[in-house]
């Protein structure tokens, strides 16, 4: 029988890492909500963070907070629109320019936009390819983009933010909900693609999350809505969805690959 109680101290007894220490991070959408959170919690582990996003004071009050707290090295501020294929190819130049490489990249700049098909057909048109272009269409871009780099990596990694949308329905998003479908099936036939070269490609799935996009509800509403139909009876918080992310970017988690996993408090399991 082993004796326990004599384990040397400190003595690790497995072999795979669970640092990002020094790892070269995008974060699209890393203004606020999600991808705020998520700059946040690699910066916290050590990686170096490019937060992308539009407006220049929000990207910049991001990137001050974690320089703050980690050093002028921690982070890079980078004034884009996932939309436009320029600005995508200039986010990948400026980050190699600054950190050398990069490591991972992950896919969170999204909107939700009403779009439904009794409108008008102009801005029917008009939502639907908005939704389409930022929410699933960039995801592709950046990687293609970023490709290069990420096969110079040790360990390289990409997470693409979907929704619970991608596998349920709400009336009145056709363009959200088939986009973030999109991503879903997006992130499996890029990791069939990247396996074999060893960039692991995963999918998030959050589900009701206290963010800016779903503050414009009434708090009533939304705890009445928890209650109904989450398990757990509340809304998630933004940094319960990115330190999933983290979670499929260690070293350690090179075996997952291709996996849509939902953060979502039980929202896609319950029945009634």
């Amino acid at each position: 029988m082993i004796d326990f109680t004599t384990t040397t101290p400190g003595r690790r007894l497995s072999t795979l890492s669970r640092s990002v220490a020094g790892r070269r991070v995008i974060v699209t959408g890393a203004a606020s909500g999600m991808g705020r959170a998520t700059a946040r919690v690699f910066a916290d582990e050590g990686a170096r963070v490019v937060v992308a996003d539009l407006g220049t004071d929000r990207v910049e009050a991001v990137v001050a907070e974690i320089r703050e707290a980690h050093g002028d090295r921690a982070a890079l501020g980078v004034v884009c629109d996932v939309a436009r294929p320029d600005d995508l190819a200039r986010l990948v130049q400026e980050t190699v320019a600054w950190a050398g490489g990069i490591d991972v990249v992950i896919n969170n700049a999204g909107i939700s936009v009403r779009n439904d098909c009794v409108q008008e057909e102009a801005e029917f048109e008009e939502l639907w390819s908005r939704s389409l272009d930022v929410n699933v269409t960039a995801q592709v871009r950046l990687v293609r983009y970023a490709l290069p780099h990420l096969l110079a990596s040790d360990s390289a990694r990409v997470v693409n933010i979907a929704s619970t949308e991608a596998v349920m329905a709400m009336s009145g998003l056709v363009g959200y909900a088939a986009s973030k479908a999109a991503v879903a099936g997006l992130t499996r036939s890029l990791a069939v693609e990247l396996g074999p070269q060893g960039v692991t490609v995963n999918c998030i799935l959050p589900g009701p999350i206290e963010t800016a996009m779903t503050e414009r509800f009434p708090v009533d509403k939304k705890k009445a809505y928890a209650r109904r139909r989450v398990p757990l009876g509340r809304y998630g918080f933004a940094e319960e969805v990115a330190q999933m992310t983290l979670s499929l970017c260690l070293p350690a988690s090179g075996y997952v690959t291709g996996a849509s996993i939902p953060v979502d408090g039980g929202l896609t399991i319950k029945h009634m």
